[in-house]
């Protein structure tokens, strides 16, 4: 009788990625950005077939869609080859040629909202304000365009639109751990959303429940970020949700009903609550699908549709009906693979270095391709976190046989604002000693091996990368670094204009903190990189730009090192094509290999 063959890294890649989407006024349709054919575009479905059709084929990321409320068009919002200068361009219902709405070539352009009547556009944008971002609001019928604020003294971005249009939230970014949210009304002075501006916190802009009130998420003078309510009428802020010791990221109004969506997270996991926001009392937990959201919006009708997803299962759109159904409205799969045969991760809580208790993900490898080695894999941001989502990559290399271990070290999100305020202006410091504390604790429960340990990171991962390999060599085979930060000295001066003014409480200032720049800098430690190394970099990556990684390979060359430099000439700070996500996943995987031990 013939077999199949294990499936590969190829049948691992050919799981589609499913992105940004926005539900027809009618909910007839969806829009939703999808990588089918191996780029991403936008894709359609009608809700009765369920089977998608292309509506756009410029092979680009799709950063935002949002239907016509009448059913004339769509918005999208396209970059080029991932440099996240995302232009806005419309396109028929029923797809085709994209049309420029607001092009700025260079710049950047962010979705802020669209009327009901589908004739006014409200973005962010830094095409007149480098530093701090202009506010805008365009006539798609009249093409006529207006400044309605102006950032001054920090960057701003669009947070949302009263129904009727009478005023509109945005926020500003004074540090990822410092955000002040405002309501604007014409004619009228700007108010802070809580009591207290000079208080650092973390408000966003919330949505409207009606035109006199607003619902946020904020940390303002608690430890996790709970739900609030706005009343524009009277300037009062009051407290409407706050579950002990989980951080609410997001909210969403039914306004119909006047119910409240929160989404939770608590560490590793979300959790999904609901509740009247005329009854702070009534809030419960309310079962999901997955074990995190992606996103998440509710219809006019009071339908839910979400983007959810766990460790063995791929992204895929659900719908909540009125009655409180959740329905499967895609069916990605990984091509092959059974759930059960992928890993589901291990959450494990140990003290680190100073006593502070943290959390990490360990996937174990199947016994029967287990082969004894373990990737330490940090991750991004830094304000981020390892969370139980589906990364095609990550059960890849646990098909190959490989552990991972993914320790959210200080400075993470989903634990409390104290514990991410943690790693400003510390990146090189304490973080790093977690990172180690973490391995030496899994070493010392037996659950990996010291002598067959790699390293393994991405953006603020792969600056972590490359410190660990730098200051702690010995404890590992190899590494491998995917655009990380080489040398804060030029990391603060290389990112766009307006994340520089945040440099200052996220990094520190190169001048008042040159020493801890240098001690902080990866290209310090380049002699202490003996180890085989991998570095991946887009080449048009705007965030940790190209010469980051150029300056450790040039290093590395110069002392005779061993170093493999891959460069993506069509690629930004991720991947948007899949057969690049193959290439390098392909070279990663294949460099593990090469280096394990016997």
């Amino acid at each position: 009788m013939f077999s199949f063959p294990e499936p590969g890294l190829d049948a691992y890649y050919r799981t589609i990625s499913l992105g940004a989407f926005d539900v027809s006024h009618d909910e007839s349709t969806v829009a939703i950005s999808m990588n089918i054919s191996g780029t991403f575009n936008l894709w359609g479905m009608d809700l009765n077939t369920r089977f998608p059709y292309q509506l756009t084929y410029n092979d680009q990321r799709v950063r935002f869609v949002k239907y016509d409320p009448k059913g004339r068009y769509l918005l999208v919002g396209l970059d080029t080859d991932g440099d996240e200068k995302v232009q806005i361009y419309a396109v028929s219902t029923s797809g085709g040629t994209v049309v420029p709405v607001r092009q700025s070539p260079g710049h950047y352009l962010l979705f802020g909202a669209l009327n009901r009547s589908g004739d006014q556009l409200y973005y962010t944008s830094d095409k007149e304000n480098a530093s701090f971002m202009n506010l805008y609001r365009y006539d798609m019928f009249e093409m006529t365009e207006e400044v309605i604020h102006t950032g001054d003294r920090a960057p701003i971005e669009f947070g949302s639109l009263a129904p009727d249009e009478s005023s509109f939230t945005y926020t500003e970014a004074l540090a990822n751990t410092y955000m002040l949210s405002y309501v604007s009304r014409e004619n009228t002075p700007r108010r802070c959303l809580t009591p207290d501006e000079s208080v650092t916190q973390v408000t966003d802009g919330g949505t409207y429940l009606d035109e006199d009130t607003i619902v946020f998420t904020t940390n303002y003078e608690k430890p996790f970020a709970y739900a609030a309510l706005y009343r524009i009428s009277t300037g009062e802020m009051s407290e409407l949700f706050a579950p002990e010791a989980i951080d609410i990221a997001a909210v969403r109004v039914d306004r119909t009903r006047r119910l409240v969506y929160c989404v939770g997270q608590r560490g590793v996991e979300d959790i999904l609550y609901r509740g009247s926001a005329d009854e702070p009392t009534s809030f419960r937990e309310f079962s999901y699908p997955g074990a995190l959201l992606f996103e998440l919006t509710v219809h006019d009708s009071g339908s839910v549709y979400g983007l959810f997803t766990q460790e063995n299962q791929p992204v895929n759109l659900f719908r909540l009906d009125t009655h409180g159904t959740w329905s499967k409205l895609t069916d990605n799969r990984v091509l092959g693979v059974s759930e059960e045969r992928m890993v589901r991760a291990e959450t494990l809580h140990f003290p680190s270095f100073d006593g502070l208790q943290l959390e990490a993900l360990h996937y174990r490898a199947k016994d029967d391709t287990r082969n004894g080695h373990t990737i330490i894999m940090p991750h991004g941001g830094p304000q981020a976190a390892d969370r139980k989502y589906f990364w095609s990559f990550t059960q890849y290399l646990i098909s190959k046989g490989y552990d991972v271990f993914a320790p959210n070290f200080r400075g993470s999100t989903g634990y409390g604002s104290e514990f991410t305020k943690m790693i400003d202006g510390d990146w090189g410091g304490a973080p790093v000693k977690d990172m180690m504390a973490s391995v030496d604790w899994l070493i010392a429960q037996g659950k990996a091996d010291k002598d067959r340990l790699f390293v393994l990171g991405g953006s603020y991962g792969g600056y972590m990368t490359l410190m660990l390999h730098g200051l702690y060599a010995n404890s590992f085979r190899a590494a491998v670094d995917i655009f990380g930060v080489a040398n804060l000295f030029t990391f603060v001066n290389s990112v766009p204009d307006f994340w520089k003014p945040a440099m200052d409480i996220m990094v520190g200032d190169p001048e008042r903190d040159h020493d801890r720049f240098i001690a902080h800098s990866p290209i310090t430690y380049i002699e202490g990189m003996t180890k085989p190394m991998l570095i991946v970099q887009g080449a048009n990556d705007p965030r940790v730009v190209k010469a980051e990684s150029d300056q450790i390979v040039e290093k590395l060359t110069q002392l005779g090192r061993s170093v493999e430099y891959l460069v993506l000439d069509d690629e930004g700070h991720g991947f948007s094509k899949r057969e690049n996500e193959l290439r390098v996943y392909e070279a990663v995987g294949n460099f593990l290999d090469r280096h394990r031990s016997a």
